[in-house]
């Protein structure tokens, strides 16, 4: 789930930070007014083009900040885009790659609309969705095809010559070694060197600002815990200030508690060169190790168990060479068996996606909508695309060429209402493009629907939409002769009919479009 944003000097957003919470968002405004640009500010920290152009004139770079919540833990995506220059990436405070910054984002958030849909046109996408719905479990196939590139790995080691499996064995003990000698045992480690190094690396500032606060609290001269006990026998001392005198020897276990506590961490406060170094002797190792094999320390794990299985599978190759090749036949013909039964999962699946989806695009406007799932012809039909078409008579192409903006989003809209999964947060820009009247009620019904067990965000120029958020954001543009500033604010509850008034008739004021504003708010999907 998206937690906050932080945006500065990005185009007409000078500085903008906002929390977010669950359910459903909107984002709503005078055109031209830069809604869309907190999208972009989105697309940008999940690894989207960065383009100079978009800095505010008088800054010298925008800079966009993410903080994302999952499974307990915060991610936190930044981007920063200089006048001149390459943009910089970082995740949870680690330069990384733009491309590394993207694939962190793919879990989670989803954008759709005028800018990327993200994971629609990924290459995987549609057979993910597919298998989701149908359900078509591929688990099988998955597992025979690992065990197939094992023993084909096997096959190949027993077919080379003695000196070619003594350069095989010699490198998979080489890398081992250095693999067992790193003791990897927690994928967190990284994480706990990261806070350790921060803590060494500032003893002295800590040395002293404990010092300090151990001083006040409890010194040689009169200190807070001292002053506190005087006060409370003074009152005590009297029957119409004892009350008071008891509660400040309320106060005195914890304040006692907290000088004892200052104390020991002052003592752990100790310069320590010698530690400073290991840590980050030893943070620069599994960083190297992760830059090897993977992007985490659980892929250095998985790396070290494939080379200890390889290393078994080579040493115990004195099986016979036909033993292996009869054993690779009987799997090459159950994955054959699997794959045709996957692939006949997924011919059948195919159908009822595709009228779900349909019948969704159906209730958002789009009524002459046709929408299909391909399944290719490989043996266990992996090749699964979208076709789609919006106007009478028209014959469903790839989804990707005659798709517009808004039908995109409203089309991953609809897939995300028929299918289960996917990323926690959702944005949608455009989704109500061309669509009013009773469309417009169901679209924002169907967003509703869509936002109770996950995160949606929507930039929104439709009353009837904006009316079943959760929360609702507006944004105004304010210009002057220097500049030109726009502002997000939160509304609060009694500012939403003013702001749907406007969006009904362009008058906030009029009697009419509050009244017609209140009975949409009125109108709500229960939550």
């Amino acid at each position: 789930m998206l937690v906050r944003l932080v945006v500065r000097d990005l185009g007409v957003l000078d500085a903008v930070d906002l929390d977010f919470g669950p359910g459903m968002t909107v984002v709503t405004g005078e055109t031209g007014a830069g809604k869309t640009l907190l999208v972009e500010a989105l697309q940008l920290a999940c690894g989207g083009r960065a383009d100079a152009g978009l800095v505010r004139p008088g800054a010298t770079s925008a800079s966009v900040v993410a903080t994302f919540s999952q499974q307990g833990h915060l991610v936190v995506l930044e981007r920063t885009v200089p006048i001149t220059g390459r943009s910089r990436a970082a995740v949870d405070g680690q330069p990384v790659s733009v491309a590394e910054l993207r694939e962190a984002a793919t879990s989670l958030l989803d954008i759709h609309g005028q800018h990327e849909a993200q994971s629609l046109f990924a290459p995987d996408a549609a057979r993910r969705a597919l298998d989701r719905a149908g359900p078509c479990d591929s688990s099988t196939v998955q597992r025979l095809r690992g065990e197939l590139e094992r023993l084909d790995r096997q096959v190949a080691q027993l077919g080379g010559d003695a000196a070619e499996v003594a350069r095989a064995r010699a490198r998979l003990t080489e890398e081992l070694a250095v693999l067992d000698a790193a003791s990897l045992e927690e994928p967190s480690e990284l994480e706990s060197l990261a806070a350790e190094v921060e803590w060494l690396s500032d003893l002295e500032g800590a040395r002293t600002t404990l010092s300090s606060a151990l001083s006040l609290l409890d010194g040689d001269e009169v200190g807070a815990v001292t002053a506190v006990a005087a006060a409370a026998r003074l009152l005590d001392a009297r029957p119409a200030t004892a009350t008071l005198g008891a509660r400040l020897e309320a106060l005195l276990p914890e304040l006692e508690d907290l000088s004892s506590e200052l104390r020991a961490r002052l003592e752990l406060a100790e310069a320590n060169p010698e530690r400073f170094e290991a840590v980050l002797a030893r943070q620069r190792l599994l960083r190297d190790l992760v830059r090897r094999y993977g992007s985490t320390l659980e892929d250095v794990l998985e790396a070290r168990t494939r080379r200890r299985e390889e290393l078994e599978d080579l040493e115990a190759s004195g099986a016979n060479r036909e033993e292996l090749l009869v054993r690779r036949a009987g799997l090459i013909g159950d994955l054959e068996g699997a794959s045709e039964a996957l692939r006949s999962a997924r011919l059948a699946a195919a159908p009822r996606l595709a009228a779900a989806v349909e019948a969704r695009l159906h209730e958002l406007g789009m009524l002459h909508a046709r929408f299909s799932v391909d399944v290719g012809d490989d043996p266990a039909g992996d090749e699964v695309g979208f076709r789609f078409s919006a106007n009478p008579g028209m014959r469903p192409q790839e989804l990707a060429r005659v798709a517009s903006g808004g039908e995109l989003a409203r089309v991953m809209l609809a897939l995300r209402l028929a299918v289960p999964g996917g990323p926690e947060a959702m944005v949608f820009d455009e989704v109500d493009a061309g669509v009013g009247g009773a469309a417009a009620v169901h679209l924002g019904r169907l967003l509703a629907r869509l936002a109770q067990d996950r995160q949606v965000l929507v930039v929104t120029h439709l009353a009837q939409v904006a009316a079943q958020a959760t929360a609702h954001l507006v944004v105004t543009k304010r210009s002057e002769a220097a500049a030109t500033t726009t502002e997000v604010r939160l509304l609060a509850s009694g500012d939403r009919s003013v702001e749907l008034a406007r969006m009904l008739s362009g008058s906030p004021e009029s009697s009419t479009a509050l009244a017609h504003a209140a009975e949409l708010l009125s109108q709500r999907l229960e939550r």
